[in-house]
């Protein structure tokens, strides 16, 4: 008996990449194993920020800027992933993957130690680029040591970090913040992510296509030109509420140049970083359109629903990352079972994407009608509905996607399911946490008399850090201690009924957009699942 992989030959069908690496069964596993670890940390970044949120504003201030550590590194993770596949197809996969892990620790120590809130914003997303890198390459790396038929098992194996990540994520980084500090959250990634870069100089293949391709280095530059710019000037612009503000309509106009100079440089290359003719499918368009509004909803509730629990339903934030756990497993269970169902009858993706969608819609609502009365029962079970609907729609619409376009642009379209709910999920933090800022001061004079009001502006400034912090509550006392008894429970109360007002009013408006992407699905053209075809790899 060999310990060499068994071959496979190549498949006929024009665009596929795989090639025999010659690896060995050992080499392929401990590869494997890597790239599994890898993914989990990447996705982790994503989901551990959420319970420490509040404690990191506490500790840097800036709770006008709070969502965007997260908005940052999936910013930054996003924008990169188009790019990272063109430069393996031209420089390889070993050293890209080795120069990405490398860049996500390097972001994780700079993160760590962040002096204020605008310096941890920049260097999540330093981190981001490392993790977005490391998720793009996981997937292509997948394909280049595993024929096409046998790669499904395996990317599902990958697939499932993102679910495993969720459930661990919040409950890890409150615990981490409870019991050392938020700083930790970020320190944990060193002795995770040093011992599999070494693994992967040691093990990992340095496979390319045989195709060589050009970056699209103006594409990729363009895209990110279109993006940020509106990102900026969403979150401005809610914060303000004043839409005329030079920086907000300078901001949508060079993004809305940058948009055009984007789709005509595409358009017109020989490899361009997103294929425009593959959007125009009904299939496809439909798909990304819906894609993206359920990202909207998506990183809204994993964002929101922890600082519902800390800060209106008193909850520590290691009490509120297990409150997300059930949620999380919602979120497994629901894309486990949706993707079964798939299978088993042959593909309806229009009525299960629906289903998925008006579910998800049913817990956001539920979420929408919390109050600073309602119980941590009906909060939980909200989450778990909503959980539930967005794991649904996980495998639909990728097999629907997936499902309408030839085979050799299968990678583009996948990648191009990421970049568009993870766009979706940037776009929905940076206007859901400016309304919720701009509904949360308008909460405060609702509830405060201006006395009151003062005090809070001079003590700890208009935030509900007082309600998850205890640092932030010691210096409101003592801001109040010359004060006439019993305002401090006015204050708090008065906190408490302003970001809970503001929370629901946020939750609202996630409603409405996943009712808009429920409406857009309906229009979705169902075509029988590919059963295989003719060029297709014999199984080994």
């Amino acid at each position: 008996m060999t310990d060499a992989a068994p071959p496979a030959r190549q498949s006929e069908t024009p665009g596929d990449h795989w090639i025999d690496t010659g690896m060995t069964r050992r080499q392929v596993r401990l590869t494997l194993a890597g790239v599994m670890l890898a993914m989990f940390l990447a996705s982790l970044d994503q989901t551990i920020v959420a319970t420490a949120l509040p404690r990191i504003v506490a500790g840097l201030g800036g709770f006008d800027r709070f969502t965007w550590v997260t908005t940052a590194y999936i910013l930054a993770s996003t924008t990169v992933v188009p790019l990272a596949g063109s430069a393996s197809d031209v420089y390889g996969r070993k050293w890209l993957f080795v120069g990405a892990l490398a860049v996500f620790l390097f972001g994780s120590v700079l993160s760590g130690i962040a002096p204020s809130m605008d310096a941890l914003i920049a260097f999540r997303a330093i981190q981001g680029i490392g993790g977005g890198m490391i998720m793009a390459l996981s997937f292509v790396t997948i394909g280049d040591i595993f024929p096409p038929s046998e790669r499904g098992k395996y990317q599902g194996l990958i697939a499932a970090m993102f679910g495993v990540s969720s459930i661990l994520g919040p409950t890890l980084g409150g615990v981490l913040t409870d019991s050392l500090s938020w700083h930790w959250i970020f320190f944990v990634n060193l002795p995770l992510g040093i011992p599999v870069v070494l693994a992967f100089i040691r093990f990992f293949p340095n496979a390319t296509v045989e195709k060589k391709r050009r970056i699209d280095w103006a594409g990729a530059f363009l895209l990110v030109a279109a993006v940020l710019p509106a990102m900026l000037a969403l979150t401005w612009g809610a914060s303000s509420t004043d839409w005329t503000e030079p920086r907000v309509v300078g901001g949508f106009a060079l993004s809305g140049v940058a948009l055009v100079a984007f789709l005509f440089v595409e358009s017109r290359i020989d490899d361009p970083l997103l294929p425009l003719h593959l959007f125009r499918g009904r299939v496809v368009g439909i798909s990304m359109v819906a894609i993206f509004l359920t990202g909207f909803g998506m990183f809204g509730a994993i964002i929101f629903v922890p600082l519902l629990f800390q800060g209106v339903l008193g909850a520590s934030a290691t009490a509120s990352g297990s409150f997300l756990t059930p949620m999380m497993l919602g979120v497994v269970a629901g894309a486990a079972l949706s993707g079964q169902a798939l299978s088993r009858t042959g593909g309806h993706y229009r009525i299960q994407g629906a289903a998925g969608i008006a579910t998800m819609l049913v817990g956001v609502g539920m979420l929408a009608a919390s109050s600073a009365d309602t119980t941590r029962a009906w909060a939980l079970a909200a989450a778990v509905v909503t959980g539930f609907g967005l794991g649904i729609t996980f495998p639909v619409f990728t097999i629907a996607v997936q499902n309408g376009v030839p085979q050799r642009y299968l990678g583009v379209a996948t990648s191009s399911t990421q970049f568009f709910r993870s766009i979706g999920g940037a776009i929905g933090l940076a206007v859901l946490g400016a309304f919720m800022v701009s509904r949360f001061k308008s909460g405060l004079a609702a509830n405060l008399p201006p006395e009151a009001l003062s005090k809070i502006t001079q003590g700890v400034g208009q935030n509900p850090n007082a309600l998850v912090d205890p640092d932030t509550l010691g210096r409101l006392r003592a801001s109040l201690d010359s004060s006439p008894p019993g305002l401090l429970e006015q204050v708090l109360g008065g906190l408490r009924a302003a970001l809970a007002g503001a929370l629901a009013d946020v939750f609202m408006v996630a409603f409405v957009v996943i009712a808009l992407a429920l409406l857009v699905t309906l229009f979705i053209k169902e075509i029988p699942l590919k059963q295989g075809g003719k060029g297709s790899p014999r199984p080994h």
